[in-house]
């Protein structure tokens, strides 16, 4: 009998392996590094708003006299999934568009992706990226 994780292994195996790259970066830097991901050959790219803090820990604000905390910066969360090999590539792309050398250009997280269904089509795997 076949276990569970001798199936997978051999599944993927057939599988082209893909990687979901996760950008959290300034709001100003986005089009830098849209056209940076576009100059490496990535097409699609989702982009995010968001708020957070990190080492930064916000900043104070004087708003009408009085001072505010300001816990949760504008940040822009960039969303691509690329196959391995080009993997590399949009990680140096990002990082070099991304950054200013100061405090809060951002982090970069990179996962495995099981899988990519696109809707309209039925595509999978890399076709559907």
């Amino acid at each position: 009998m076949w276990s569970r994780e001798e199936t997978n292994c051999s599944q993927d195996a057939e599988k082209t392996l893909m990687k979901k790259i996760e950008a959290i970066i300034k709001p100003f830097k986005l089009d830098e590094v849209k056209e940076a991901l576009h100059e490496v050959g990535l097409q699609g790219i989702t982009v995010t708003e968001a708020k957070g803090f990190g080492r930064q820990k916000g900043h104070t604000e004087l708003y009408r006299g009085a001072e505010y905390v300001v816990d949760f910066l504008p940040k822009v969360k960039v969303e691509v999934v690329v196959e391995d090999s080009m993997v590399e590539r949009a990680l140096e792309a990002i990082q070099q568009a991304a950054h200013t050398g100061r405090i809060g250009d951002g982090k970069i997280f990179v996962s495995s992706v099981e899988e990519v269904i696109r809707i309209r089509t039925g595509e999978k795997g890399v076709d559907a990226v």
